[in-house]
C-alpha cells in the first residue's frame, strides 16, 4: 500500500532502506517517545523491523518528503492490532518536527484505516512527557479517554505514564481531507 498527500510519500519499508531508518530513527528524542523502540537503535534494529512479517490489517509505512529533490526517510506511521482494538502510531526524525508533516501523514493514515481497512475506531497514546504528540492527535480527530496508564518504553527500561485516546471512523464523523 502507498499513499500520497502534498508533500509526502507513505510508503512499505524495504530492506535496503535499514540504513536511512536507522539514521533517521536513530535518536535518543525519537527512541524514548516510542514504547517498542530499543536505545541504541542500530542498523540491525531496522533491518529486524522492515523484515518483520505482516498481516493486511498490520499496516506500517514509511513517511518520505521529497523536500531535498530527493526522497527521504523522515518518519514511519502505521496501523496495528493491539489486543482487541487498532492503534495509530507514529515518528519524526527530529530535523522534521515542526512542520506539519506528522498532522498530513496521520490524516491520510486515518482515512486509511477508515475506508481501505473498514475500522471504525482507532486508538492512540503519548507519552505525558510528549505533549507535541498529544496536540498532533487532537489535530487528527482523537478526544482523551480519561486514561493515563503505565505502559513499557523499552529504550527506556520502565513504565511511562501514556495517555489514551480514541477516535471514532464512522464516516458520518469523518474529518475531510482538506481539513
Amino acid at each position: 500500500m502507498f499513499a500520497r498527500t502534498p508533500r509526502l510519500t507513505l510508503r512499505p519499508g524495504w530492506p535496503e532502506d535499514a540504513p536511512a531508518l536507522a539514521q533517521a530513527m536513530g535518536h535518543e528524542s525519537v527512541v524514548t517517545k516510542l514504547s517498542r523502540a530499543p536505545w541504541p537503535y542500530r542498523e540491525e534494529d531496522a533491518r529486524d523491523f522492515l523484515m518483520r512479517p505482516r498481516t493486511t490489517t498490520d499496516v506500517v509505512m514509511l513517511i518520505t518528503s521529497l523536500e531535498s529533490g530527493t526522497p527521504e526517510i523522515i518518519g514511519g506511521i502505521g496501523v496495528h492490532p493491539e489486543g482487541d482494538h487498532y492503534e495509530l502510531g507514529y515518528w519524526l526524525t527530529p530535523r522534521a518536527w515542526g512542520r506539519g508533516y506528522a498532522t498530513e501523514a496521520g490524516r491520510q493514515m486515518v482515512q486509511i484505516a477508515r475506508y481501505a481497512l473498514g475500522l471504525k475506531r482507532l486508538s492512540a497514546g503519548h507519552f505525558v512527557d510528549n505533549p507535541a504528540s498529544g496536540r498532533v492527535l487532537t489535530k487528527l480527530g482523537f478526544t482523551p479517554t480519561g486514561r493515563v496508564e503505565p505502559q513499557h518504553c523499552r529504550s527506556r527500561g520502565h513504565e511511562v505514564p501514556c495517555v489514551k485516546l480514541e477516535l471514532d471512523l464512522d464516516v458520518a464523523h469523518a474529518i475531510p481531507l482538506a481539513a
